[in-house]
């Protein structure tokens, strides 16, 4: 392992990988990628649905899917290894209407920055989610690029092309430390030894804020366990044949064709940050009565596989992505609220270039900085599921 290094960047999904991968393509390659783990991405990054989705509430989330979609469609030319990518879309259904004036407000701004989104009525709904029961929907939304992508997949892209750049990555190193002097970052202490470097990448996902306490900084960053179930098999018409991510909005239930089964999930809002990845199955009995309802046939339908994951949650559901105000050489790449995968690489392209500081300041890093929460009139995300 190295014992100097120009980036250090701690933690190997999605946002270490991305970032590493576009400091490669600035001509930044004396860089230390470390993951904890024997394997990289299997944290967060490997434990969600794999969505991407343009359907946003804040601007800057939807430019990020904007770019970052894009560059999936693109990504085997981008970056030399193929990926797993269906876009056969998002359907929110929407219950109340808050949420449906809320929804025809977004898709107003969606449209107006380019995004083809169609505001539809239950039965249309009905008809695009073969099995889909519209009970007390009043209206929905749905993008036909939107889709489901393949995180081991991207993940192990653009890790090696960073590494085939020259960028070391070293698995089974703990961080154990930051040392810090005259407020600026100079060595990163591991179990496998120190690397000395003045310019620190946290990409830790929920344990970003136990990462901030080592320099010490308070990121704003909680762990909250998220459930995924995988049925055995439900054939069409009981189930949609296709991908297309159906999510009711006001309870955050989401489905979609995983295989030859469904896979579904909710999130628990009765439950506090933990790191827990165990999977509940009482909440699988609290859950099936929601899937039921939206989807009939999960009521009959065995379980093949489940896996609980972290969301990593900021208060306002926006990432955190930039310098630390008060620590030079501290970048920050967190706090994603369960949509992080999908916009990993207009993430890690955004810090890559604060890094080097090379190119004009993108306008919307004011959104995505730390010093954000100061500020009375800043907006969060809204469409959290």
């Amino acid at each position: 392992m190295k014992q100097t290094a120009d980036v250090v960047i701690i933690g190997g999904g999605c946002m270490g990988a991305s970032t590493a991968f576009h400091l490669s393509k600035l001509g930044v390659t004396d860089v230390v990628l470390l993951e904890r783990d024997t394997m990289l991405g299997t944290g967060s990054t490997g434990r969600n649905a794999g969505g991407v989705r343009h359907q946003f509430s804040s601007e800057a989330n939807v430019r990020f899917s904007i770019e970052s979609i894009a560059f999936f469609e693109r990504f085997e030319e981008e970056v030399g290894s193929p990926i797993d990518l269906h876009q056969d879309g998002y359907l929110f259904l929407l219950s109340t209407e808050d949420d449906r004036h809320a929804f025809h407000t977004n898709v107003e701004m969606q449209k107006r920055l380019g995004v083809e989104v169609d505001e539809l009525s239950p039965a249309e709904a009905a008809r695009l989610a073969p099995g889909l029961n519209v009970d007390g929907i009043l209206g929905a939304t749905f993008c036909a690029r939107d889709g489901i992508a393949d995180p081991n997949g991207v993940t192990m892209g653009f890790a090696k092309f960073a590494q085939a750049a020259g960028v070391e990555i070293i698995r089974e190193a703990e961080v154990t430390g930051i040392k810090v002097e005259s407020g600026s970052v100079v060595a990163v202490q591991t179990t496998r030894g120190e690397i000395l470097t003045h310019c620190v990448v946290n990409a830790a996902g929920p344990y970003a804020r136990n990462i901030g306490a080592m320099a010490g900084l308070n990121i704003p960053v909680l762990p909250y366990r998220r459930h995924i179930f995988i049925t055995q098999p439900i054939a069409p018409p009981l189930a949609p044949a296709s991908r297309i991510m159906v999510i009711e909005f006001e309870t955050t239930f989401y489905f979609h064709r995983e295989g030859s089964g469904i896979l579904f999930g909710m999130g628990d809002r009765d439950e506090g940050p933990t790191f827990d990845t165990s999977v509940s199955w009482e909440f699988l009995e609290r859950l099936t009565p929601f899937a039921s309802r939206r989807l009939p046939a999960l009521g009959d339908s065995a379980i093949a596989h489940a896996w609980a994951g972290l969301y990593e949650m900021t208060p306002d559901g926006m990432p955190i992505i930039g310098a630390a105000p008060s620590l030079r050489g501290f970048y920050m790449i967190n706090g994603f609220s369960g949509h992080g995968f999908q916009h990993c690489p207009a993430a890690g392209r955004m810090l890559a270039n604060m890094i080097v500081g090379t190119g004009e300041a993108d306008p919307d890093a004011p959104c995505f900085s730390l010093e954000r929460f100061t500020d009375p009139s800043h907006r969060g995300e809204r469409n959290v599921v």
